[in-house]
């Protein structure tokens, strides 16, 4: 039995082959015997807490400094004491604001992508929101950060909190670039973990570096205990406008109360959202208190000074001197159909609908009849639905008697009756429309196929060049892809459809078949919940908005699917329109097209389009369109009405406050024009670089244990049959990341060979490269 007395805090001791530092000691509850409270020390349980009673350790061994004894090094050129000195040396944190380790990730790294660190590292408290606009790689800035955080050892528990589609990506992001690994926790995947451990452990103690999906952990009930008991070193929240408070909304409301739990559950908080604000002062403001609650005096009345030191906001239009080859400037063609006369006869109907009934009921800027335009610019599918849904209601209103109508008797049920026989009508020509009456239907076929100014000459046949489109409407999605495997001669693998209903597993692996060159997959057909932070763009720079959506934020990020940093060719961007004899109904044609001028009046002069309508949210901006249809406004007026809202002369804009462009009067002096050189340095080491002292350390451990060991110089590559010990270190990584038994661990320090797997890794079943970054 060990003598207790010398179990004092500070005592190092050797338990189950495991060195541990005693925190402190006491007495059992019952009995005499010693409770040790101790905190790892060796590198496989390094900061991992734990308890054990003395007298049942029979291993225990407590060490004495007294018997240390010196070891005469004779490796050749004192290599042992060389690598003794450098490791100690990787363990010492940077104090300064230099970047030492996120500069060296495997990508391109361009300038502007280090200013969010640069920034972050001169706080305290890493606490920011990275706002750059859509395509600009907010996710890889994120990840230079976190690297940086992890150096200066502030980075052993992080915490990613994203959108159910953007799982995956993240997460090979993070791992493939910076070796940072996020065990993803998928609705299958902390079901897993929750069967694995005792009912009443924290899941969230099982993995110390994951990534979740925010509708998962917004189920307040389940998880609210789980994340008050947790606490991370650094929480990432992606597309964090998502969770700002914004006063409507349950859904809304859950995650911005999960945000705000969370923000007091880590010291670092990243933030990333290319539209964190919404034109309300109180909602832009729940984002700066949850980076730093002591900020914000008033949440409806603060100044620019109070917030600048909480973001970094930038545009392609800002950096676009960096961005010339990695960043290709997009080709965006409006196509127009004219309408066949079926459609020319539903237009018609369309406008001389009265709907009397209806329309009483319904609120300004989103009348019924509105909706039904709305559909039909969608498709005559969408449209007939939503006429024959309404058909259904307004019978069994009629057939029930309900309220409203038997207080307003006969001359309510005449109102019905009108309604029916209005909508049977139009129903009636909805249901002739088949595909060959379908114009803009026709005109996506020649688009696809055909080659012309505005073509895209496409077969299907390259893997390597796949076609995106969108479309708000289910109906019209499945119209879509019924129609186009046959009149494409696609094959029914060919064709993939990704929508809001989805589970989050069925997102992420069309997804993934999408960057798969090995998938047949080959055109994707989405609603706009593909609209948000996912790259579409490995193997496609084309895509077609089928339906033009009412809202230039929606339309932005649409876009930046596929134009975005990184992508090779020159997007191709194709808004498919309908043009009709009906004046009114063209008029409103010509009322979605200023909002095509106007995305790319901000895409070259401005960056953000949002500040034409000045509501910075999708429903107002929506809202806005269909109030200047419904009144009857011309398409001049509404542009007229489109110009760029300027700050007032007095009081607060934040909206001013976020986009103010990036030069010399905003930027910080020390990285103005400064290269990635001068805003980087490195720890002294004994060793050439990395690749040297691993291969270095490997070579030295072959001669003292049993390992099948493969250096490859020239390439920079050392290929390692894994022992128990490292293969069991993995079992708490990515799953996918683990190599099969037969293959060997393979690890690149250089980038192009990263860079090069990354590629062949999308034309493989399983798309994670075979090799890991060094």
């Amino acid at each position: 039995m060990v003598d207790s007395t010398v179990l004092a805090p500070g005592a190092r001791i050797v338990v189950r082959d495991s060195e541990w530092l005693i925190r402190k000691t006491l007495k059992a509850s019952a009995g005499s015997r010693v409770v040790i409270e101790v905190v790892g020390v060796s590198d496989f349980i390094k900061h991992e807490s734990a308890q054990f009673i003395a007298d049942l350790e029979d291993d225990l061994v407590i060490l004495d400094p007294k018997e240390t004894s010196l070891v005469t090094d004779n490796s050749s050129g004192y290599l042992k004491s060389l690598l003794f000195i450098e490791a100690n040396l990787k363990q010492t944190a940077p104090t300064d604001s230099y970047l030492y380790i996120g500069n060296k990730a495997a990508m391109d790294t361009l300038p502007f992508q280090l200013d969010p660190s640069l920034k972050a590292l001169k706080m305290p408290r890493q606490r920011l929101l990275i706002a750059d606009a859509v395509g600009l790689g907010k996710t890889l800035e994120a990840g230079i950060l976190v690297s940086e955080l992890i150096r200066r050892g502030k980075g052993r528990r992080i915490l990613v909190v994203t959108t159910k589609s953007m799982l995956t990506q993240f997460q090979k992001e993070f791992w493939s670039r910076f070796t940072i690994p996020l065990v993803r926790l998928d609705s299958v995947g902390i079901q897993r973990i929750r069967s694995r451990i005792p009912t009443n452990h924290n899941p969230f103690h099982y993995y110390d570096k994951a990534i979740v999906s925010v509708d998962t952990l917004k189920q307040d009930r389940e998880y609210r205990t789980y994340i008050e008991n947790a606490y991370w070193d650094v929480i990432v929240i992606d597309e964090a406008h998502n969770v700002a408070r914004r006063g409507r909304g349950q859904n809304t409301s859950l995650r911005a109360k999960l945000a705000e739990r969370l923000a007091t559950r880590s010291d670092s908080l990243i933030m990333l959202s290319a539209t964190p604000h919404d034109g309300r002062a109180e909602s832009f403001a729940s984002l700066m208190n949850m980076l730093d609650p002591t900020a914000i005096a008033s949440e409806s009345d603060y100044t620019k000074d109070e917030i600048r030191d909480l973001y970094v906001r930038r545009f392609k239009k800002d950096v676009k001197d960096q961005l010339a080859k990695h960043f290709p400037e997009r080709q965006a063609i409006a196509v127009e159909s004219s309408a066949s006369s079926l459609e020319e006869s539903a237009f018609d109907l369309l406008n001389d609908l009265k709907l009397p009934s209806i329309n009483k009921k319904g609120k300004a800027g989103m009348l019924f009849k509105t909706t039904l335009l709305k559909a039909m610019l969608s498709s005559p599918m969408a449209c007939l639905e939503t006429v024959s849904r309404r058909i259904k209601k307004l019978e069994k209103e009629e057939g029930h008697g309900d309220a409203e109508i038997l207080r307003h008797g006969d001359t309510e049920t005449r109102g019905i009756n009108q309604d029916v026989d209005e909508l049977k009508c139009l129903q009636g020509v909805l249901e002739k429309i088949t595909a060959s009456e379908f114009s803009k239907y026709q005109q996506l076929l020649s688009v696809i196929q055909e080659r012309d100014n505005n073509g895209f000459a496409w077969k299907g046949k390259d893997s390597k060049d796949r076609i995106v489109i969108f479309t708000e409407r289910l109906s019209t999605m499945r119209f879509l892809k019924e129609n186009l495997v046959k009149d494409l001669s696609l094959k029914e693998e060919a064709i993939a459809t990704l929508d809001g209903s989805m589970s989050d597993i069925d997102l992420m692996k069309i997804i993934e078949e999408f960057g798969n060159e090995k998938s047949r997959l080959r055109l994707l057909i989405a609603t706009d919940v593909a609209s948000e932070g996912i790259n579409l763009h490995y193997l496609s720079h084309r895509l077609i908005h089928f339906d033009i959506p009412w809202s230039l934020m929606a339309l932005q990020q649409r876009n930046g699917r596929i134009d975005r940093y990184g992508q090779e060719e020159q997007p191709q961007i194709r808004y498919l329109l309908t043009r009709s004899d009906n004046s009114r109904m063209d008029e409103v044609e010509r009322i979605i097209r200023v909002l095509l001028q106007k995305d790319e009046q901000a895409v070259q002069n401005i960056g953000d389009p949002s500040v034409f309508m000045g509501v910075f949210d999708v429903d107002e901006e929506i809202k806005i369109t269909s109030e200047a249809i419904e009144s009857g406004t011309s398409a001049d007026d509404f542009a007229n009405s489109l110009e760029p809202k300027q700050p007032e002369d007095d009081g607060f804009d934040f909206f001013a406050v976020l986009d103010e462009p990036v030069n010399e009067a905003t930027r910080p002096e020390e990285t103005i024009e400064k290269s990635v050189e001068e805003q980087t340095a490195a720890m002294p080491s004994l060793f050439e670089d990395d690749f040297s002292y691993v291969v270095a350390a490997l070579e030295q451990l072959k001669q003292e244990q049993d390992l099948q060991l493969n250096i490859l110089e020239d390439e920079l590559l050392i290929e390692l049959t894994m022992p128990k010990e490292l293969r069991d270190r993995y079992k708490r990584f990515p799953k996918e990341i683990l190599p099969d038994k037969n293959k060997p661990l393979r690890l690149s320090a250089d980038k192009k060979t990263i860079a090069r797997d990354l590629e062949e890794a999308r034309r493989a079943e399983d798309s994670w490269s075979s090799s890991q970054y060094l």
